[in-house]
Order: structure tokens, then C-alpha cells, then sequence
């Protein structure tokens, strides 16, 4: 019987056999852990949290906002008052943002378990009509909490970078050129992200922080 570790390897290794720009960043970074998240307001927590901030710095700011609720629930993170997330280091912005997506799945309007019937662009239909849920946070969502085989993140500026060192190009590809540099790769987008992600953070010592989603 196999484990799932294993079935993730043999799929990794069976999608870099047949892109040569894959195969080698296999074989020189080894193969990369499957980032993944549960779906669920939490994960949705943390991903709004870590735009424009590293993410050792949203790691750290969510743990201070769940201790703070006591839970990373919706009726929780309401009870919260803005002054209070400041000095966890929630910005105002964020802090709106945060207060939208918990107001929306309390009262129903948003219905977080049922996004994963959806197919990829209704769940990015429905997360980007949210207050700063963009393009990003939402294909974030598909691919790390959903598990969708074929979403290609074109906006995230660590995988602009990761594409032009490993094929050699002379600059960073905007969005637009990312789109047509990964139509190669389909249907296994979210791998060959994975893969090009993994070597991008491993050429600078670094690896995917780690953060306890539970509620």
C-alpha cells in the first residue's frame, strides 16, 4: 500500500520526466514538500495576512491574532476589537479585510465548505468579490487548500522570479509573459509552481514556514 508521500513523488517525478525545465529543477533541488493548507476561514486568515509581508511575518501575526481571539473563528476574530489587532500587528486595512471575510461567512453569504464544488474561476469569481481578495489570495486558496492540479498564480512575484532564473531570461516576466511561459506545463500547473517555488526558496536557504491552522 502505498502512502500519500509516495504517490505525491511518483506524480512529481512522472510531470518532470516530460519538461526537461522541471527535470532539472528536480534534480537539483530534490523534491518539494506538497504545500498545502486545510480549506476553511483560517487558511483564508493567513493568506490575507501575508500579502505584501513576508511570511515568517504573517506566521508570527496570525499566532498573536488567534491567541488573542482564543480561535481563529469568525465569531471569534468579530469579538476582536481593531485597536487590539493593531498591536498584533494587523494593519488597518487588513484588519477590514479580515472583519468582510468573517462577516460574509457568519451570515452566510459565504459559504467556505461549499467552495470546493466549485470549479477553479467560480471559486475566484466568488473569493475576489470580497474585500482584498485579489487574484493572488484566491488562486492561493485553489492551489494550496483546494489541491487543483492546474492553477499558474502569474501574479506572484516569487514564481515571475523562479521561471527567469531557471530558463536563463534576461528579465523577470510580468504576468502576461508568465501566462504564456507556463501554457507548457499544463494541465500540471500547480506542480510545475511547486517545483519552481521549491528551488526559488532553496537557492536562498530558504524553506516554506510552517503554521498551525487548526481553528
Amino acid at each position: 500500500m502505498t502512502s500519500p508521500s509516495d504517490d505525491w513523488a511518483r506524480h512529481v517525478r512522472e510531470v518532470a520526466d516530460g519538461h526537461p525545465v522541471l527535470a532539472a529543477e528536480l534534480a537539483d533541488h530534490g523534491l518539494p514538500e506538497r504545500w498545502s493548507r486545510p480549506p476553511g476561514f483560517p487558511s483564508l486568515v493567513l493568506l490575507i495576512l501575508e500579502q505584501q509581508v513576508s511570511l515568517a511575518s504573517a506566521a508570527a501575526c496570525f499566532a498573536r491574532v488567534r491567541t488573542r481571539a482564543g480561535a481563529m473563528t469568525p465569531v471569534a476574530l468579530l469579538a476582536t476589537t481593531t485597536e487590539e489587532l493593531r498591536e498584533d500587528g494587523v494593519s488597518r486595512q487588513k484588519d477590514r479585510y479580515l472583519r468582510a471575510l468573517a462577516t460574509e461567512v457568519t451570515s452566510g453569504d459565504l459559504d467556505v465548505d461549499g467552495l470546493a464544488s466549485l470549479a477553479d474561476a467560480d471559486v475566484v469569481t466568488r473569493l475576489t468579490a470580497l474585500p482584498g481578495i485579489g487574484r493572488w489570495t484566491s488562486e492561493a486558496y485553489l492551489l494550496a487548500c483546494l489541491d487543483r492540479p492546474d492553477v499558474w498564480p502569474v501574479g506572484d512575484r516569487a514564481l515571475q522570479v523562479a521561471v527567469a532564473e531557471r530558463l536563463g531570461l534576461p528579465q523577470v516576466p510580468d504576468g502576461r509573459e508568465l501566462e504564456r511561459l507556463g501554457e507548457v506545463w499544463r494541465p500540471h500547473r500547480s506542480t510545475a509552481a511547486r517545483l519552481l517555488w521549491h528551488g526559488y526558496l532553496a537557492r536562498r536557504g530558504r524553506r516554506e514556514t510552517v503554521v498551525d491552522l487548526t481553528p
